[in-house]
């Protein structure tokens, strides 16, 4: 595997380029709300978890989560690095309890929530997200 033939200096490096905001497919998801006609507001650092994209007239936020750092059920989310597989399992359950922690925070002040996967903004999925958003948003 590809793990196996980095150095950890070169690990770091890639793992560094990994960005959490404007990622390809919080932009889709972007795309797609602004295209039906909503306006938001882009990480708002005063709500719990920093969300992806904020609706403050609507009280409402959505998170664009990574499958394999946010754990989803899909084929991604439940890929396993081979290496140093103690220190992943304890960064996925962090990663997790914090996300709980963020939703539960959110929900305690009247916030509606959604999560939205990277595997459901590949273009096969793109319609379903549509219609999710939608829904969502009123």
């Amino acid at each position: 595997m590809m793990a196996d033939v980095f150095s950890s200096s070169k690990r770091s490096e890639i793992m560094r380029a990994v960005h959490g905001t404007d990622t390809k497919p919080e932009m889709i998801v972007r795309r797609l709300v602004h295209a039906l006609g909503y306006r938001y507001r882009l990480h708002v650092r005063s709500l719990p978890g920093t969300p992806d994209i904020v609706f403050p007239c609507r009280k409402s936020v959505i998170f664009v989560h990574g499958c394999f750092w946010h754990r989803h059920s899909c084929s991604d989310g439940q890929s396993m690095p081979r290496t140093r597989r103690r220190y992943w399992n304890k960064k996925f359950e962090t990663n997790k309890m914090r996300d709980l922690k963020h939703k539960r925070q959110l929900r305690k002040t009247r916030w509606k929530i959604l999560i939205v996967w990277e595997c459901q903004t590949k273009a096969r999925n793109v319609n379903k997200l549509e219609e999710r958003l939608k829904k969502f948003l009123g």
